[in-house]
C-alpha cells in the first residue's frame, strides 16, 4: 500500500508500517483490502467526527458482500492525518 493518502479536502493521510501491520494481524480480513481503505478516505463515503477527540474521524463505506462497513479511524494532527485503525463493523456510530 502507497503509504500517503489524500482526502477528499487535499490532506494528506498516511498510514505506517507499523499501524498497517497492527491492522492485518488484528483484523486479517483486511489483508487485502489497501485499495479499499485508499478510496474510502480519497471518496469520503460517510465521515463522522469522534465524540471523544475533535481530532479523530471515522470514515465509512457499506460492503455489501461482507454486509459491513469498512471502518477507518484517522487522526489528524495540523493538515495531515494518521489512520490508526480499519475493520469491519455492523453499524455506524451514532
Amino acid at each position: 500500500m502507497k503509504n500517503t493518502i489524500i482526502d477528499r479536502e487535499g490532506k494528506p493521510i498516511y498510514l505506517t508500517k507499523e499501524r498497517w501491520k497492527h491492522i492485518i494481524n488484528e483484523h486479517p480480513e483486511l489483508s487485502n483490502k489497501e485499495e479499499e481503505i485508499k478510496l474510502v478516505i480519497q471518496n469520503s463515503y460517510i465521515i463522522k467526527e469522534s465524540k471523544y477527540d475533535k481530532r479523530v474521524k471515522f470514515y465509512y463505506k457499506y460492503i455489501k458482500e461482507k454486509n459491513r462497513y469498512l471502518f477507518i479511524a484517522v487522526k489528524y494532527l495540523k493538515d495531515k492525518g494518521f489512520i490508526i485503525t480499519a475493520f469491519f463493523v455492523r453499524s455506524i456510530q451514532k
